[in-house]
């Protein structure tokens, strides 16, 4: 297969759905000779920020010398940023080879009776193939969904990570913040230490339990860690943090926003962590790390004139850390909301978040099939800002918000990364 017909051979296997368990995968990375078992992991989950926290994490690693790969999901513009090494995505080539080498072990396990891996399975075992025959160091892993249940889990890593917790993915997670964490702490394994940010009582009750009968070690960020914003610009921040052990004066952060201090204090605990097996990362590489560290479509910049903000916030806890974003760090006369978002979120509570600081939002439809009902946002968006408009085209939805705007207005693209993400494509080339 070439790189088009492998990503045509994927997306057919989006047919399968989303079909939880770990068995497929199993099954899957034995006829590869179990490489997820030859890598040394870091496997990073939660329902905000895991893209950032892993983003940071991975990056203090390669300052300090190590050749660290990165899985995340979904991507932006093409598949191949979800797999990257030292920061260089795989090759489509790449891809095509390794899905080509993985097609006969599916056709033959299906003939053999079990059930056929899904899309998400797949793409992570790929992962797990392309890094270890690269001979990583380390291997930055994101859950896709929830912990317990998702294909990652088949990992046992040095250190696991739950960024937070929040109501969000409740079809498929649960109803409540309780049944939520006990599944993303699935991902915490016997004896290897834990690192959260969660703040929800309720969710952190559930990790310290699930930490204790697994006689881990537990970090929580918000309480065992304590840091300081001294600047913070739509250029960037500098903060100072103190953990357990040791003082940083003066990291530099180029990604905006409250919460990515959190996340990036949470990367700091991890690696400390990491000493514990003998691996050297001093100061020096840790702010190497930080500084360096980027992640698009969160508070991103993409435009002065006007100036256009894209953010990837897709349900409450992302609206809030935007809310509080637009509020504290951006200076601005009026506030125009290219907004779009997928049918299985919370719409009214995000709306009611973001759409009292606007005084012009243009409602679009993500490029999802989830995005069922996109048209009945505007009716929500209404009880707040009498100016609105409905476009579904995306492109044209971020140009009708540009034109409403004035040269000390903010343009801000949010609600879904698939949105996002499709609106970044005007302005950054792809």
């Amino acid at each position: 297969m070439n790189y088009e017909e492998a990503l045509e051979f994927l997306r057919n296997l989006t047919t399968f759905g989303f079909n939880f368990g770990l068995g497929r995968i199993e099954e899957l990375l034995k006829r590869l000779g179990d490489p997820h078992r030859k890598i040394k992991v870091i496997h990073v989950g939660g329902t905000n920020g895991k893209g950032s926290t892993g983003t940071m994490i991975a990056g203090i690693l390669q300052a300090g010398g190590y050749k660290t790969g990165i899985f995340t999901s979904p991507h932006l513009h093409s598949y191949c940023e979800r797999y990257r090494i030292n920061g260089v995505e795989i090759s489509k080539e790449r891809i095509a080879e390794l899905l080509t080498r993985f097609r006969p072990h599916l056709e033959q396990m299906v003939e053999e009776g079990f059930e056929h891996p899904t899309e998400f399975e797949v793409s992570t075992a790929v992962g797990f193939q392309y890094f270890f025959e690269e001979k990583v160091d380390f291997l930055v892993l994101e859950v896709g969904l929830g912990g317990g249940i998702d294909s990652t889990n088949v990992v046992t890593p040095l250190v696991s990570v739950i960024t937070n917790v929040a109501m969000d993915h409740m079809d498929y997670l649960g109803d409540t913040i309780e049944e939520i964490a006990s599944i993303k702490s699935g991902i915490i394994k016997e004896g290897r230490p834990v690192v959260t940010a969660a703040d929800e009582p309720k969710a952190l009750e559930v990790i310290r339990r699930v930490s204790r009968e697994n006689k881990s070690d537990l970090v929580e960020v918000r309480s065992d860690l304590k840091w300081e914003v001294t600047k913070s610009t739509i250029e960037g921040q500098v903060f100072s943090l103190r953990t357990p052990g040791k003082f940083y004066d003066n990291l530099h952060l180029k990604l905006v926003g409250g919460h990515q201090v959190v996340n990036a204090a949470t990367a700091v605990a991890v690696i400390e962590f990491l000493e514990r097996y003998g691996f050297s990362l001093d100061e020096h590489t840790i702010r190497a790390g930080l500084a360096g560290a980027v992640w698009p479509a969160r508070l991103e910049m993409v435009s002065s004139a006007p100036a256009v903000l894209l953010d990837g916030a897709h349900n409450l806890h992302g609206a809030q850390s935007l809310r509080k974003a637009l509020t504290e760090v951006y200076s601005y006369q009026r506030l125009i909301l290219v907004f779009g978002m997928l049918g299985d979120k919370e719409r009214e509570k995000v709306v009611a978040q973001l759409a009292p600081l606007a005084q012009a939002i243009v409602v679009t439809k993500p490029n999802s099939p989830r995005a069922r009902d996109w048209e009945k946002i505007a009716d929500e968006v209404k009880k707040y800002v009498d100016e609105v408009y409905l476009i579904e085209n995306i492109h044209e939805a971020v140009k009708k918000g540009m034109a409403l705007a004035g040269s000390e207005d903010l343009v801000c693209v949010t609600g879904s990364l698939y949105m996002v993400a499709e609106a970044r494509a005007l302005f950054v080339p792809c």
